[in-house]
């Protein structure tokens, strides 16, 4: 197997926002709460930790507050160290002015980083994928197959609306990408879809960046696994495990609401190969006499005095006496009032609902609250 001390992560916090805007409009992607206590930064660095990777850099881009306070030094992941460990890398401007347009101008900007110390590989990843996985076997395959650039991908069935943020990746018996499509309009029903995990030496980066850097080119899926698919050699690592890919409000609804099967959980949460995220120590949730809660992941801190079915509360969250909450993600130290009734809803974190008030959305549509609203 591959050495993975020999082995740089990278993680991009930022990419894909616009996909989920209302959710990021005060946040970064790699900072979006998930699945009750976690946060989607949390598995790209679990998944790097639990692979051997201890050398990881997080690229932000902007409103990356929250992001900074959840990861602090990186002890949370064992990655507070003297050599290694955990770099956050904030954003830098480009020669024309403004933030990275792209994944290779971001490469750029940190390119004394990529520069800087003596490891022969590099994992990317984004923080839009909700996953456990492990880097070894993908960066032995791409050492065995003397490959310029390995692309992690995931063979499903999307309709034409779920494939308009993906990039298709065509991909030969042996393994070869053939043909890349980038956010394709017409295609639909089986096909692969890149996980936006990539394995390349460092050395074959820090030169592909340096010439797109000269030639102002930014895009990493555009400009090099397009323009010069048939220059390199890319080859296609298939995943098979179980993964969920955040790119819509509907997609990030029933990504939580899919923990909600047991077997689904147990793939995702593996004892072996744990998901690690920042410790916040409250109190066990309490229930009161009258709460009745079922089919639901209820996070420490929480207090419940109503009615719970079929959802994902985070810490902190507060059910009043006789309010019915159905088929909901309600984020950190939200107030549900008594008798209120809400389904099909998402509330950002400290949001506020009065007594006796109703919300209904749909599974396809669930209502959005922002941060702090009272309603």
């Amino acid at each position: 197997m591959a050495n993975m001390s020999n082995v740089l992560g990278i993680v991009f916090a930022n990419m894909h926002d616009t996909t989920i805007s209302d959710l990021t409009k005060k946040r970064t992607m790699g900072s979006v709460p998930f699945g009750a206590r976690y946060r989607l930064i949390d598995f790209p660095l679990s998944n790097m930790v639990n692979s051997g990777i201890t050398n990881v850099g997080v690229i932000t881009k902007a409103n990356y507050q929250s992001l900074l306070d959840h990861l602090g030094s990186g002890a949370e992941w064992d990655l507070s160290r003297k050599t290694g460990g955990l770099h956050l890398l904030p954003p830098y401007g480009h020669v024309n002015g403004g933030l990275y347009r792209g994944r290779l101008e971001a490469l750029a900007g940190v390119e004394d980083y990529l520069a800087h110390g003596d490891t022969e590989y590099v994992v990317m990843t984004d923080s839009d994928v909700i996953i456990n996985i492990d880097y070894k076997p993908i960066v032995d395959f791409h050492e065995k197959n003397g490959a310029d650039i390995t692309a992690v991908y995931a063979k499903n069935t999307f309709t034409k609306e779920e494939l308009k943020t993906k990039v298709v990746l065509g991909v030969n018996d042996a393994g070869l990408v053939y043909d890349v499509v980038i956010r394709p309009e017409t295609i639909e029903g089986e096909t692969n879809v890149s996980l936006n995990m990539y394995v390349m030496k460092r050395d074959f980066l820090l030169t592909i960046v340096k010439e797109c850097a000269s030639r102002n080119l930014y895009s990493f899926e555009v400009d090099i696994l397009q323009h010069r698919l048939k220059d390199l050699k890319i080859c296609g690592y298939k995943y098979n495990g179980y993964y969920e890919q955040v790119d819509s409000i509907k997609s990030y609804y029933s990504s939580n609401m899919a923990l909600m099967d047991k077997k689904k959980r147990d793939l995702l949460f593996d004892r072996d190969n744990p998901i690690y995220t920042k410790v916040r120590d409250d109190a066990p949730a309490k229930y009161g006499l009258d709460s009745r809660v079922t089919n639901s992941l209820i996070a420490d801190g929480c207090i419940i005095e109503g009615v719970v079915e079929n959802s994902v509360l985070f810490r902190g969250v507060k059910v009043g006496k006789g309010a019915i909450v159905k088929n909901c993600i309600l984020m950190q130290d939200t107030v549900i009032g008594d008798k209120a009734e809400i389904n099909y809803v998402i509330t950002d974190k400290e949001v506020t609902t009065g007594s006796y008030r109703t919300m209904n959305g749909t599974i396809d549509y669930p209502i959005y609250v922002a941060k702090g609203a009272s309603v």
